[in-house]
């Protein structure tokens, strides 16, 4: 990843509410970082997601999830109307910021970062779809999972914990 630790967590990000936030505020945690939409195939992964939350939350780590409506329209709600749905329909405890572009000209400067970083197969770039993940871990690296690489993957689970305290 071209931009540092310290610059990843610098950059500000609007929360659901209009408020502002950075991953500064994480600093101490193990942060996974989705791009989430309530009407994708890939969205029955926020229940994974949420056991990662309870599975993990009381040592250090949390999901943040960023709807995005950038694919196929598939998160057209307000935030509102996701924040209800997340809540009633997955029991979702993890932060959920406000919608956001993630790929574009109109990319929030979060993932223009986080999108520098290679996947597994060393490809860089563009989101591919809903449910992208990007886990930063307590010294600020960043690991890239594709969308169809379930929260619950043992590669995922493995670099969570390995970043834990003991």
């Amino acid at each position: 990843m071209t931009s540092t630790a310290t610059d990843l967590r610098d950059i500000p990000f609007r929360t659901a509410d209009g408020g502002t936030a950075t991953l500064a505020q994480y600093a101490d945690k193990v942060v996974l970082i989705v791009n989430v939409a309530s009407r994708c195939g890939l969205t029955p992964q926020y229940e994974q997601l949420e056991q990662l939350q309870r599975d993990y939350g009381d040592r250090g780590f949390t999901v943040i999830g960023f709807p995005c409506n950038q694919f196929n329209g598939q998160e057209p709600g307000t935030i509102d109307e996701i924040l209800e749905y997340c809540s009633t329909t997955w029991g979702v405890t993890f932060p959920i910021m406000d919608k956001v572009d993630v790929n574009g000209e109109s990319a929030i400067p979060l993932y223009k970062a986080l999108k520098q970083t290679p996947d597994a197969d060393g490809e860089a770039g563009e989101v591919g779809w809903n449910f992208e993940k990007f886990l930063v871990t307590r010294d600020g690296s960043v690991r890239r999972f594709r969308s169809r690489t379930l929260p619950d993957d043992p590669a995922i689970v493995e670099a969570i914990e390995a970043d834990l305290p003991r």
